[in-house]
């Protein structure tokens, strides 16, 4: 192996990361370069390009500790601490869940309904990833973000000082559970990825995940439902009338998390596909009836 004290190019500690996770992972090389474009919110060709450039010890550090946290298993974005979502790059770390791709095709569908002006809750805010998008691209006069996780708060916060300019929404992110943080205040549009896996099916994920991702955001209890029930209900107390609810669900239940918003509070309930045609989302709208009231059958 090389000597690390050695070491003078970005190329030469890509190939030092290489010999690092050989027989860890099934590419070295390829990991390597993944490593460093991340560390760099780079594309994957950052090394090649950047090859002969001269290193600083600051990325020779983080770059050889990221490699030592894959060899431990931990997955890319915790090893790095930095994940991609949509125009943002985000620092991730135990606290807070991985972002996925289908949380951005979330962001996605809720940006449709949300004009300027209003007001948008982000229920299990996690990293901030769905708030800080909403802010970032949507007319949204203020963007809310909440989570049980103090710590996941933290880290929510720490994005918001990176990417947030003076001409996005205005944001905050609060402690709590669900929408108790918001109190008694109508809001416009609520979005969501909460927890939503059977809590007996803990030990059929992947290792990456039951081993690293924070317990709280993944589970929602014995058949996963319990966070998506409690979140309709909290929703149609809420929202004001023609408020949207858009919620991430797991595929194989979509007719039980449709079923939680057939009472009168809501109507235009629709479950939506993903890219690949899995029953990802939930959308419901309030009914006319005032938010708090209930509704006449």
């Amino acid at each position: 192996m090389a000597d690390a004290a050695r070491l003078r190019t970005v190329g030469d500690l890509r190939d030092l990361l290489a010999e690092r996770l050989h027989g860890a992972v099934p590419d070295p090389l390829a990991e390597a370069r993944e490593v460093l474009a991340s560390l760099h919110d780079a594309p994957l060709s950052w090394s090649s390009v950047h090859a002969g450039d001269e290193l600083i010890e600051l990325l020779i550090d983080a770059a050889l500790d990221a490699a030592d946290r894959r060899i431990d298993g931990a997955p890319m974005a915790y090893a790095t601490g930095r994940a991609a979502f949509r125009h943002l790059f985000l620092h991730v770390d135990e606290r807070v869940l991985i972002p996925r791709p289908e949380t951005e095709e979330l962001v996605t569908l809720a940006l449709s309904y949300i004009a300027p002006g209003m007001t948008v809750v982000d229920v299990g805010t996690g990293s901030g990833a769905i708030a800080l998008s909403i802010a970032r691209e949507s007319g949204a006069a203020r963007v809310i973000g909440t989570d049980i996780s103090p710590g996941a708060i933290e880290v929510a916060e720490m994005n918001a000082r990176a990417v947030l300019r003076t001409e996005y929404a205005r944001t905050e992110f609060l402690e709590g559970d669900l929408l108790d943080p918001v109190g008694d205040e109508h809001v416009d549009v609520i979005v969501s990825n909460p927890p939503y896996i059977a809590s007996g099916e803990h030990d059929a994920l992947p290792a990456a995940v039951r081993e690293w991702e924070p317990e709280t955001a993944l589970f929602g209890g014995p058949d996963g439902m319990d966070v998506i029930r409690r979140l309709v209900q909290q929703a149609a107390l809420r929202l004001g009338a023609g408020g949207m609810l858009l919620m991430e669900i797991d595929a194989r239940r979509s007719v039980e998390a449709l079923a939680c918003a057939t009472t009168p509070q809501w109507h235009d309930r629709q479950v939506v596909p993903d890219a690949f045609g899995r029953n990802r989302f939930i959308v419901a709208r309030r009914t006319a009836v005032a938010a708090g009231a209930t509704a006449r059958t």
